[in-house]
């Protein structure tokens, strides 16, 4: 009891001299990188739409792909990271964050091998990703699915 009172009277001690957060400056950051990222993709998919003949349904995986070419590279030459910083959330939401995410283990971990080092920590994000995702997907099908019978 006593190192409990102790410990909220360190926290409530240590408030005043913390440094107010400004969310509101970071969302609207967040939003605005986050923004501009998904609005170069829909100008990517337009460019693609109209100078290959892509429907609208096809134009999206070659969008897709080259968002996370560029964040790869990005990555590479560390300016992701920079652009990660003053945007936090808004670069890590879209393909790119995950992309970038999955490219900074590889680089990071170069070091220990091909194999053991780039392959294994890479993939540690991706997996997870991966089983949540098709997981997600398999369920929301099949809520679909029978929701269909219903109606």
């Amino acid at each position: 009891m006593a190192k409990q009172k102790l410990k909220d009277d360190y926290t409530n001690g240590i408030k005043q001299f913390q440094p107010k957060r400004p969310y509101v400056k970071n969302c609207l950051k967040a939003f605005l990188v986050g923004g501009a990222i998904c609005t170069f993709g829909e100008v990517l998919m337009k460019f693609y739409m109209h100078y290959f003949n892509f429907t609208e349904k096809n134009a999206g995986n070659p969008t897709v792909a080259t968002l996370i070419l560029i964040s790869v590279l990005l990555t590479g030459f560390g300016i992701y990271d920079k652009i990660g910083q003053f945007a936090g959330a808004g670069s890590a939401v879209p393909v790119t964050g995950f992309a970038n995410s999955m490219a900074s283990a590889a680089i990071e971990h170069r070091s220990e091998g091909v194999v053991l080092g780039i392959a294994t920590n890479m993939f540690k994000l991706a997996g997870s990703v991966i089983v949540f995702g098709a997981a997600s997907a398999y369920i929301v099908g099949m809520i679909r699915y029978f929701l269909k019978f219903l109606m």
